[in-house]
């Protein structure tokens, strides 16, 4: 099947999650994506391990597991173009692209000529999207931003984590880099709203994108519930601030995740526990009465949920249609029947047959479906044939620039 975005290039310089993150995304819809890398070394993240991906024999390559978690189906070109005739070859590649990706610090490209004006001049319909840590304006924008450091600045990490109060109650942020995926995420919205324009009016933009800014957008109810009632919300760990129950219970030999939604589940729930007088009583009859009484409903039910396993409070709560869940690990998730089903784990053919893990992307098109035709690319794999095809580079002058360490 022939790709949504079989149509478009995209000269991807990004490196390490954000930018990389949204161009997978773009190239597992079909676009053509190019990845520039720096000689010799590449993309940081290629180094970022142990693990890294394994050759036929079984041996740790030079790729990092990092690297093949947001790189699949792109052509990696080495190019210096911090030389004079580096940056020609950006120009030329840029004049046949339709985008180009890029997240270096404000101005790091300008004076290279390859920043939004120095190629619109060149190509005047580019959509061009920069990512950085504080976007291209502001008190901020000079500095540097990493996921770390955003996630404590947003206040994601003051919601995130025991209360202090409880044992080890303290800031925490996400498990993984919450805030480099969702940037990416929104590039790649912002890049098909960009498209979607182009295609109507022939006109290209600059899309300047923040990861504090993402962070804070994505707060979602969190930062409303401040708007609206001026009080900062807290550290609840695993509760949720405006549902109750909607947190981790411990059972008798585990622990479950119930997350009740509205009236009828919680009667339902009490009917299950065997306490439906729960229910009837005035302080917890509505949802918001079980927030305001939360500190005395929930030990009540931590003495409930702790007189069953796990399996028949899931089993239980499934039958009635009340969400619940088994905390699982991350090797458990990739068992479970349903990850199964959906197909969620794959796997790219590299070289000498070897086979590289991946992740599905979980957007599910019924007619122009994901496709993962490549796996992440060998650094500089693609150089000769990207020169020789897009811009007519003879195999002479592709020596050459290797010889001087251009590409």
């Amino acid at each position: 099947m022939v790709g949504s975005l079989s149509h478009i290039r995209v000269l991807d310089m990004s490196r390490i999650l954000a930018g990389p993150w949204a161009s997978q995304v773009l190239a597992d819809l079909g676009a053509e994506v190019i990845k520039i890398e720096r000689p010799g070394s590449g993309d940081d993240t290629r180094g970022w391990g142990p693990p890294f991906l394994k050759d036929a024999q079984g041996n740790d390559t030079n790729n990092a597991a990092y690297f093949a978690a947001a790189n699949r189906n792109k052509k990696s070109v080495t190019i210096d173009f911090t030389t004079t005739q580096g940056q020609d070859l950006i120009r030329q590649l840029a004049c046949k692209s339709d985008i180009i990706l890029e997240n270096y610090k404000v101005g790091g490209l300008a004076k290279y000529g390859l920043d939004y004006e120095g190629i619109k001049a060149i190509k005047p319909d580019i959509i061009y999207c920069s990512i950085t840590g504080f976007g291209q304006n502001g008190p901020y924008a000079n500095r540097v931003g990493y996921d770390a450091a955003i996630q404590a600045m947003s206040g994601l990490m003051s919601i995130t984590g025991n209360p202090d109060e409880k044992l080890g109650g303290k800031p925490m942020k996400v498990g993984f880099a919450v805030s480099d995926v969702l940037t990416g995420l929104y590039a790649a919205i912002g890049i098909l709203a960009a498209l979607t324009h182009k295609e109507r009016t022939g006109q290209g933009q600059h899309i300047d994108l923040s990861l504090l800014d993402v962070q804070v957008a994505a707060l979602a109810n969190q930062a409303l519930n401040y708007l609206s009632s001026g009080v900062a919300p807290v550290r609840q760990g695993n509760a949720h601030p405006n549902i109750v129950p909607y947190q981790a219970f411990a059972t008798s030999d585990g622990h479950v995740m119930l997350a009740v939604g509205n009236d009828d589940q919680f009667a339902r729930f009490c009917d299950i526990a065997g306490h439906p007088q729960l229910a009837k009583t005035l302080c917890y009859k509505t949802n918001a009465e079980r927030v305001r009484n939360r500190a005395k409903l929930i030990p009540e039910l931590q003495k409930i949920i702790a007189q069953h396993p796990t399996h028949w409070w899931s089993s239980q709560l499934e039958k009635a249609g009340i969400p619940c869940g088994p905390i699982n690990t991350i090797d458990q998730v990739f068992e479970d029947p349903q990850i199964k089903h959906r197909e969620m784990k794959i796997s790219t053919e590299g070289e000498n047959g070897r086979t590289i893990p991946g992740v599905a992307c979980p957007i599910q098109l019924s007619q122009t479906p994901p496709s993962y035709h490549a796996p992440p690319p060998e650094l500089g794999a693609d150089t000769q044939s990207v020169l020789e095809n897009l811009i007519g580079a003879s195999q002479s002058d592709i020596d050459a620039w290797k010889k001087l360490g251009i590409t």
